[in-house]
């Protein structure tokens, strides 16, 4: 049966871009984020990134254009706020590999701020994206940082698929909050 409008002309099928069929990992945790606020439950928000703007130009003051902008130092991980009387800082990565998610994905001063993070009785981790798998996963900061020193030793530039699936927590996907990553952390951190 085909659909027609009412003036019998057909309704024309609607092109789907298969490539964005789901949200980014960052929209997600900011919608999440939004409803933890909004919902009294934590307030965590994404941190800006320092920009140094050199040049601008002004064809009209309602349309000025930044044509030269510099990081001003390296930004140190995605998120940071407050859950449950415990401040939580954590780095979200988005991965396209089938197999292992590259340590190349996490910079140094990434790792040395989350260690710093604990150390000082904070909570820190990473939130990986499969994007293959469509899977979201809570790899604690203490298994990032074992495969992070022993590529230094071994070689491997990796953390392997399977150890996502023993060793990280595999984070719920729902309407509303987007991502279930604070019931993980409950799980993993509040509830022992």
């Amino acid at each position: 049966m085909a659909l027609n409008f009412p003036n019998k002309k057909p309704i024309p099928k609607k092109q789907i871009n298969k490539a964005n069929l789901g949200m980014d990992l960052e929209q997600m945790l900011n919608d999440s984020n939004e409803f933890y606020l909004a919902n009294d439950i934590a307030v965590i928000h994404k941190k800006p990134t320092p920009v140094q703007i050199v040049k601008v130009d002004y064809p009209m003051r309602s349309k000025a254009v930044i044509t030269e902008a510099y990081y001003k130092v390296p930004s140190t991980t995605d998120y940071n706020g407050i859950y449950k009387g415990k401040y939580i800082d954590f780095e979200a990565k988005e991965n396209h590999n089938k197999t292992a998610f590259p340590l190349k994905n996490i910079h140094p001063h990434q790792m040395s701020h989350l260690e710093n993070i604990i150390k000082h009785g904070g909570i820190g981790f990473l939130i990986v994206a499969w994007n293959l798998y469509n899977e979201y996963y809570l790899l604690p900061f203490e298994v990032a940082k074992e495969y992070w020193d022993n590529a230094i030793e071994d070689g491997r530039k990796s953390i392997p698929y399977e150890i996502f699936k023993k060793r990280a927590f595999l984070i719920e996907e729902s309407y509303l909050p987007r991502l279930k990553y604070l019931k993980v952390v409950d799980e993993v951190y509040l509830n022992k």
